[in-house]
């Protein structure tokens, strides 16, 4: 994991594929991102190259760190701009965060079900042949 104290001693004005490198963040996901406008659009110099800021390395890195985190462009796109207001409440954030949390508890509780239908699945047959299969017919059962 990059570590903000380091971000000082890296180079401004780094192309996308330095800033691909140096945050593990493909050039194609980084077009993307600023395409969905995570990402402030980057300096360009005269040939159409693109140059991005210290700014820009701290932004990806919070970006990884959210998708990381399974949170959606959407709600990444809310954090990223309720940065720019430091003295606003932390309330949106922690709903986000909160949501989050939920839906993957709901995941993890539909997962549970479905681990337990497969292990009742795979223990249910003891059959050689396809005819008496008690898997297949299982599936075949309303």
């Amino acid at each position: 994991m990059l570590k903000t104290k380091a971000y000082s001693n890296w180079k401004v004005n780094l192309k996308i594929s330095e800033l691909a490198t140096n945050t593990q963040i493909p050039t194609k996901t980084i077009r993307y991102y600023e395409q969905v406008g995570l990402l402030s659009p980057p300096l360009r110099s005269d040939n159409g190259y693109r140059h991005y800021q210290h700014k820009d390395i701290e932004t990806l890195v919070f970006i990884r760190r959210c998708r990381e985190l399974n949170i959606s462009i959407d709600d990444i796109k809310q954090l990223v701009d309720v940065q720019q207001n430091p003295k606003a409440s932390c309330a949106l954030v922690d709903n986000i965060i909160a949501e989050q949390l939920a839906r993957i508890q709901q995941t993890q509780r539909e997962l549970a079900m479905l681990e337990q239908s497969l292990a009742t699945l795979a223990t249910c047959c003891n059959h050689q042949q396809i005819e008496d299969c008690s898997i297949l017919h299982s599936l075949k059962s309303a």
